[in-house]
């Protein structure tokens, strides 16, 4: 199976992909992207040195120089993608995988991202098919100071905590890289050394088990408030204040509190949103843009609209202020805002979510099966076409609108999984709903 996926080259390491890939991605990327510097970073784990090392030797063999900024967030390599206003950028990271993965995220010039359809394939092909012929001049890697500006552009939205009692799961991850110059010292933390194997929980927070010690730590510290990290800092998901994990399509709702309330205007949400965060987020003066997910369609989207921001059901946030794209620490600082202003009106965070909370949600549901066309195309042909629909968004799956429910299903960019999303006026109809839906995909495994 190849590496090279929908948003950035991915995959088990040794396996998938090796240091002879890094070194052809390292040699190519100038070309690709017309650049004599890429910038690279790179995540704890275990093989990112090794990954490092080649990418290098390939960018320098191309006769282009590395800026090498070490240790980074992924954000924080868009940061300096941006800040050094250069044409390339690498870091090396599989994000939210377990240990034995690994991968690279490229951007180019403005940070924008380097997906499927924006050079990805492009660079498959050069890899695959292209001669290297080591320059005569090879580039240079150079140390380049990213951390304390990109902290400093992140103080400028940080306010005083003193009020709020938390509980931070930094998951073994890069989060441990700049939370407590941000944070504070005086919160209560799990995991909050780096560690490349992830021994306490992999660091996805989109899972119910590695979302365990977070809720705990929340309820046996009486917390206002839980925050928890995926493995490159680029996401953060959030615990209430009665230990209930946050829907991160509601933290949009949270986020657009925090913006919305100053400045009226567009916001980008993903086909997967609940109806209860677009009807807040309008109440609040906002246009809103359903498109499709992923961080390669979101920011390109969001620059179109001139967006404020823009959120997604897995937890990713998007800020027009951080040129457009995510920032798991941007997003936190504006929800401590938030959950700190509410804290001072004598609201707690779980009292906000119930008050604009309406719709019986289903959260993203998993189907592994063979044949995922057929099945999208018999739930298209039952919903979209006999039942009178009120709006078909026919994009990147399909979500099919009526007044009562919708659902959105769609297949996976990154892994073997046909999603489902369902919401409706009441968990009765839901869950008949759900029922319905699952009984005819898996008619199709």
């Amino acid at each position: 199976m190849s590496a090279f996926k929908a948003y950035d080259i991915r995959g088990v390491y040794n396996k998938d992909f090796d240091k002879e890939l890094a070194y052809k991605v390292g040699y190519f990327l100038p070309r690709l992207l017309n650049s004599k510097v890429v910038v690279v970073g790179r995540d704890v784990r275990v093989s990112s040195d090794e990954i490092f090392e080649n990418l290098s030797k390939g960018v320098n063999d191309s006769g282009a120089d590395v800026w090498d900024i070490g240790l980074a967030t992924t954000p924080m390599v868009y940061f300096a993608t941006t800040f050094f206003d250069v044409g390339a950028s690498v870091q090396i990271t599989a994000s939210h995988n377990a240990a034995i993965y690994n991968g690279m995220k490229i951007s180019q010039k403005g940070g924008l991202p380097v997906g499927q359809n924006s050079g990805l394939l492009d660079l498959e092909k050069m890899v695959n098919n292209d001669e290297i012929v080591v320059a005569k001049n090879r580039g240079k890697v150079i140390q380049k100071e990213a951390k304390e500006s990109y902290l400093n552009f992140l103080k400028e939205f940080a306010t005083p905590l003193e009020n709020l009692n938390l509980s931070i799961d930094l998951s073994h991850g890069m989060a441990n890289l700049l939370a407590k110059e941000l944070l504070g010292e005086n919160h209560h933390y799990l995991y909050d050394q780096f560690d490349g194997t992830f021994p306490a929980h992999e660091p996805n927070p989109l899972l119910e088990e590695n979302q365990k010690d977070i809720i705990e730590a929340v309820l046996k510290n009486n917390s206002d408030l839980g925050i928890i990290f995926d493995g490159d800092a680029d996401r953060v998901m959030f615990v209430d204040d009665k230990g209930k994990f946050i829907q991160p399509d509601y933290v949009t709702a949270l986020i657009g509190k925090y913006f919305l309330e100053k400045e009226q205007g567009n916001v980008l949400v993903d086909i997967r949103t609940s109806r209860s965060t677009t009807e807040y987020l309008k109440s609040l003066g906002a246009n809103i843009t359903i498109w499709k997910v992923g961080h390669a369609f979101a920011k390109i989207k969001l620059r179109e609209i001139d967006g404020i921001f823009g959120g997604e059901l897995a937890g990713h946030y998007y800020f027009r202020d951080f040129s457009y794209c995510d920032s798991g620490f941007l997003a936190t600082l504006l929800v401590l805002q938030v959950v700190s202003d509410l804290k001072n009106e004598k609201m707690t965070i779980s009292e906000f979510m119930d008050s604009f909370i309406k719709y019986a949600n289903s959260g993203e549901i998993n189907f592994v099966l063979n044949e995922k066309d057929q099945a999208m195309e018999a739930l298209y042909n039952k919903y979209a076409i006999k039942e009178n629909p009120n709006v078909v968004y026919d994009f990147d799956g399909y979500r099919v609108e009526f007044d009562t429910w919708w659902f959105n299903v769609r297949k996976s960019n990154t892994e073997p999984y046909l999603r489902l999303v369902a919401e409706a006026e009441t968990q009765e109809l839901l869950n008949k709903k759900v029922e319905e839906i699952s009984s005819i995909i898996k008619s199709f495994n």
